[in-house]
């Protein structure tokens, strides 16, 4: 083989790096839909009212600040995201399946940012902190672990204890938002 000669294997990782930039793409397109497409089915755009945003409580470059976490976000990813994710969701979704989830779109994809990224928009409209759908997106696609550490940070800033989970911080500090209550049984 000649130098500068590609193997089949470039030409396909080549293909799957093109692949990811479209699907994530296509994926901030979606998450901004819901102002697009109002214009274009002639319905009012949801009004948005101007609050003040609050800044987050940790730098996005401040990730080595907690080098543990950073650590973690960096080589398992998915234990710093299931973390988020069940804090996130208030309990209706376990550390475990929801990094159950990142790792399986990882491996599929090849960008667990596709999943975290929401997740980091939820965090940013429940805690009315500063950003944009947008930028959560690139954030993640960007530096993953950075954005996972901010995180990780911002929850734990706000009194949670990111170890024992919600329902653990739900019965540790009984004042804290209590968790989605849950129907027994089936219904009609």
């Amino acid at each position: 083989m000649a130098n500068g000669s590609k193997t089949r294997w470039d030409v396909l990782a080549a293909k799957i790096n093109k692949l990811k930039f479209l699907l994530f793409i296509f994926i901030s397109f979606i998450l901004n839909c819901n102002f697009i497409l109002p214009k274009f089915l002639n319905h009012e755009p949801p009004i948005r009212q101007p609050q003040n945003e609050l800044p987050w409580s940790a730098g996005f470059c401040d990730c080595c600040s907690d080098l543990k976490t950073c650590c973690i976000s960096y080589w398992c990813p998915c234990i710093t995201f299931g973390q988020i994710a069940e804090i996130v969701d208030k309990g209706s979704t376990s550390c475990g399946a929801s990094g159950a989830l990142y790792t399986l779109i990882m491996f599929i994809t090849g960008c667990g940012c596709l999943y975290s990224c929401c997740y980091r928009s939820k965090l940013r409209k429940q805690y009315n902190l500063k950003g944009g759908d947008c930028g959560d997106c690139m954030r993640h696609f960007c530096c993953e672990p950075c954005a996972l550490t901010q995180e990780y940070r911002e929850v734990q800033n706000r009194g949670f204890d990111m170890s024992i989970g919600w329902h653990a911080n739900v019965e540790k500090n009984p004042g804290r938002e209590m968790a989605p209550a849950v129907e027994k049984g089936m219904s009609k």
